[in-house]
């Protein structure tokens, strides 16, 4: 089964194969959408024979609140904890809040650190993408350059056509 955005959005649970060239790729991975209860997460997981689970999924992670953050916390940190390997996709917006959270303690974590850049292929072979820091001598030893072109790896490349066969579950 083919998901895309709009059906993923109105799931909350399904399963599949880790695609996308991480620690877990090739992993059978239950895929979970929002905030959901530990124990209900845990259940459908080990009906699966599940160790990997992939939070924000669907671009899921969008915390706003306090309460929003103690929830995503709350519910990975317990899964963590359980020994589940853990993936959290999250906007490159987020990333000083989730190091906050401690996931990073944890080596069955995976950081999914999402950065859109839209038209891609459009730029030319000169492009270069500048992992950089707040300002100067912030938080970081300094930058780093990769050319986008030598970024664009067919090793790790995933192709939308490569989402596919994932099983709704609920």
């Amino acid at each position: 089964m083919s998901l895309d955005t709009q059906k993923r959005q109105d799931v909350t649970y399904f399963t599949g194969t880790e695609v996308e060239h991480t620690a877990m790729y090739g992993e059978h991975t239950l895929f979970v959408v929002g905030v959901q209860p530990c124990n209900e997460i845990q259940k459908r997981a080990d009906a699966h024979g599940i160790k990997h689970l992939y939070f924000g999924t669907s671009q899921s992670f969008a915390p706003e609140s306090d309460a929003d953050w103690t929830a995503w916390e709350n519910m990975i940190k317990a899964l963590l904890s359980a020994g589940y390997w853990c993936t959290l996709d999250y906007d490159v917006f987020y990333v000083k809040e989730v190091l906050e959270l401690g996931f990073d303690e944890h080596n069955n974590f995976v950081n999914m650190i999402s950065v859109k850049l839209p038209y891609i292929k459009q730029f030319n072979y000169n492009a270069t993408l500048k992992l950089d820091d707040n300002t100067w001598g912030d938080t970081n030893s300094g930058v780093w350059c990769h050319s986008i072109h030598s970024l664009m790896d067919r090793r790790v490349y995933t192709d939308w056509r490569d989402y596919v066969g994932d099983e709704v579950i609920d």
